[in-house]
This record gives C-alpha cells, structure tokens and sequence, in this order.
C-alpha cells in the first residue's frame, strides 16, 4: 500500500489524488491536508464570484474526494500542526500542492498607505476568505488604479464596475457586495508596463468588459501597433487585439487634460469608464493617511521590455489594487526559490519522498486546467522513485499514524463529509438569485463542520 499526503485541496491537489488513483487504483490512500476548514482553494476564493462556470470544476475533484481512497484532512496547517519532516516520516510521497496565495510586492514607496492592495487579498475579500473578510475598503473616491495587465486585472475592473443586478448568480460574499453597491468609482485606470501585445489577458475574458450594463472599456488608438503586426499573433492573441481595437474605435470624448484628466463616457446608459493606460509603470503611491494618486512614467518597448522615457505624470485615485502576481507561502524546513516565489525544485521534485505541484512548482502560470497533467506527471515520478516494492511495504503508517498523532495533539481536523455540512449550511443561506453565502469565519466553519463538539 502506497501512503501519499499531499498539502493543498486546489486543483494541483486534487488532479494529484485522482492521478495516484489511476496510476495505484486500491494500492494507495490519499490523504489531502488543507490549512483550511474547506476544499477546493483557488476555485473557491480566487476564481471570480460571477464565472460560476468555471467554478463548477470543482464537481469532478468532490467525485475524487469520495472515492475510499482518498480523504481530505481540513484545519491543519502543515508546519504549525504538523511538521514536513513529521509527515515524511508517516507517508511514502508528501506533495505540497499550496499554490501562490500570498501577492507579490510592487515595491514602490507608499504601498503601505491605507487602501493599497494587492489582488489575493482584495480577490479574497469579495470572495469570502477568512483572511481577508475584515479589509473594509474604502469606495467613496470616484478613480481606483489597477496595476497589470492579466485577467485577475479584469477581474477586478469588472467586479468594481458591475451593478447590482449583474451580481445575480454569483457567489459574492453579502458584505463585498452591500460595499460595492455604495462605491462611488467612476474611473477604472488598467496600467501596464508594456503594450497591448504583451498584455497577458485571454479574450473571453476581455470580451466581457464590452457587455457590462454600466461600463465603457476605453483603449487610447496611439496606443495600438499597426494592424499589419497582429498577423504575426497566435489566434486567442489576435482575438484580444480585436478586442482593443474595438475598445479604441467606440465613440467617447475626454478633456484636454491628456491620460490624467477624468473621461466623460459616450457610451449610451454607461456612466463608468475603465482606460486601459499601456506604456504606463507605477513609480510612487501618493498620499499621507491613505493613497490619494499613483506617480506613473511612461514607457517605450526595448527588446521586448519596458524602458522608462523620463516624462512622468500622476492619476488621482482613492483606491489601488496591484495585480501584478503571487507567490508561494513558505514551510520551515522546505527549501525556497526567493526569485521565482515557489519552492525550489527539479522538475517536481524537492528532496527525498517531498515533491511539488502547480503554483508551488513552477510559479503562477498556468490555468485551471494546466494543473492537471503536472499531477500525472509528479505521481509517475513518486511511482519511480518508490521502485518495485516486496509484500513488506515501505513500513510507513500513512493515515493511522496521523491519526494517532492528532489524538495525541488534540488536532480537530474536518472530514469531507464534514465539509459538505458546511458546504449545505452555505447554501441554506443564500440570498435569492445565489448559489450560496459563504461562511467567512473559521470558527462557524468548524462548528457546522462538528455540531456535536459545539453541543456538548
């Protein structure tokens, strides 16, 4: 019998317990440990509230977490309830699945001014994070800043500009959505370093700005390569070009105040603007008890990189959001890539019987989607390293060796099955129009997950 922990309940986690199912069948049990109360990571507090489509995702890896073999082991964090070292010594495999959830930093002075921050934490914000349900953002200035050119970026510029209304179906979190609603954010300013054929963003994602009820997407046309160049892109590429340059051709009118000057929307029935700002890189947040403006310097393409040019100006703004990345949280004892912001590894693998997946392998790139075959992979690679065993076994204890310890500890971790009391809870409460509202309180979370423990 194989023994695999792996650390981590999102995607990576999950396409790696549904790998090691394939590659042992009954010769394996999994057991999949979550700092948190509740599955799933990213699709639940990083995908946005309103793709719904992409959250559901999460039906195939509930198929993997009910199979015998497979058990999720919520409310333990590895390095402070258990060590690496610790669970080396109980399992045959250790794969740390974590993800990238901390942002990485602009380093610009001033980003530690009250309403700065960085997307994980916004994104976790309306999407119901324990961590981040008390940031309290302040929407009472009328320009909020998001710095990057990806699809969190849009994200973000779409969930600041939605009405009321378009929130129906999602799954944002009641406070996210009673703020938002009060916001008084007329200008989203997209800022990127580089032009719109470096930008990161799909098309999907970029078309959707064009059908939002009270949003005008804008793109400066000076900003945009000939058209001749776009030949040269790969289709998903040649679609968000056609995206922007139908952003440039929409008919609106601004002041003579050039980028900084506040646009008036043409848009009919639109009363909010989101500029793209290419060229454009942070160099300041301004402001003194909270950020009132962002320094910004324009920039011209060198070798494919961006170049300051000197010419500097400043965009008013009461709210920044810096979406420009994430990086892997550390675990004692585990070495760490400090450039690349995930753990360092070759090919997978760390050190002897710990290995890595996803985000914590190769950093933030990727889909959905991309996790799945480095799953596959890092199992044929555990399988590998293992080699062909007798009937002895490796002697490893694997699940009951943990679960000794945690009697030992008092460690109260949450079941899969306990998950889904929450998960019905959520669902009970939600309002009309919605899948669910989230609980965003580790202790309610464990008091739905253990209702008897509470009672007695």
């Amino acid at each position: 019998m194989r023994h695999i922990a792996i650390v981590g309940s999102g995607p990576a986690g999950y396409y790696t317990a549904e790998a090691a199912l394939k590659q042992w069948k009954d010769g394996v049990r999994v057991d999949i440990f979550d700092s948190s109360p509740v599955p799933f990571g990213l699709i639940r507090t990083g995908v946005a509230p309103d793709h719904q489509s992409i959250k559901s995702v999460a039906r195939r890896y509930e198929t993997t977490a009910l199979s015998k073999n497979v058990r999720f082991v919520g409310n333990v964090m590895v390095g402070r309830d258990i060590t690496i070292d610790e669970l080396r010594g109980l399992y045959d495999g250790v794969v740390l699945a974590t993800g990238a959830p901390n942002d990485r930093k602009l380093g610009l002075p001033g980003e530690d001014l009250p309403n700065v921050y960085g997307s994980a934490a916004f994104v976790g914000w309306y999407n119901g994070h324990p961590q981040f349900a008390e940031l309290h953002p302040d929407f009472s200035h009328d320009t909020a800043v998001i710095v990057g050119n990806g699809n969190v970026a849009l994200d973000v510029a779409r969930i600041l500009a939605k009405s009321g209304e378009e929130f129906e179906g999602s799954d944002i979190v009641a406070h996210a959505l009673a703020s938002l609603q009060t916001a008084r954010i007329r200008r989203i300013v997209i800022l990127g370093r580089r032009g719109p054929h470096q930008v990161t963003m799909t098309p999907k994602e970029l078309g959707e700005l064009a059908k939002l009820a009270r949003a005008c997407p804008r793109v400066d046309p000076a900003d945009l390569p000939p058209l001749a160049e776009d030949a040269g892109l790969d289709p998903g590429m040649r679609k968000t070009m056609g995206h922007l340059r139908s952003f440039a051709a929409a008919e609106t009118s601004a002041n003579d105040n050039g980028r900084d000057g506040a646009a008036e929307i043409a848009c009919p029935g639109r009363d909010i603007a989101i500029e793209f700002d290419f060229f454009a890189a942070p160099r300041a947040i301004l402001g003194t008890d909270r950020v009132e403006g962002v320094e910004i310097e324009r920039t011209r393409l060198a070798d494919g990189k961006a170049v300051g040019t000197g010419e500097t100006y400043h965009i008013p703004a009461g709210i920044v959001i810096a979406c420009i990345g994430y990086q892997t949280s550390r675990i004692p004892d585990v070495p760490y890539d400090e450039q690349g912001g995930r753990f360092a590894n070759v090919e997978g693998r760390i050190m002897s019987g710990l290995y890595c997946v996803g985000w914590a392998r190769r950093g933030p790139t990727g889909t959905i989607g991309t996790n799945r075959p480095d799953g596959f992979a890092i199992v044929e690679k555990i399988d590998a390293d293992l080699g062909a065993w007798g009937e002895a076994g490796s002697g490893k204890t694997g699940r009951s060796g943990f679960e000794a310890l945690a009697a030992q500890r008092g460690i109260d971790y949450v079941k899969f099955t306990e998950w889904q009391k929450i998960d019905e809870a959520e669902v009970a409460n939600a309002r009309a129009g919605a899948p669910r509202e989230k609980i965003v309180e580790v202790d309610r979370m464990i008091a739905k997950a253990h209702p008897s423990v509470q009672e007695s």
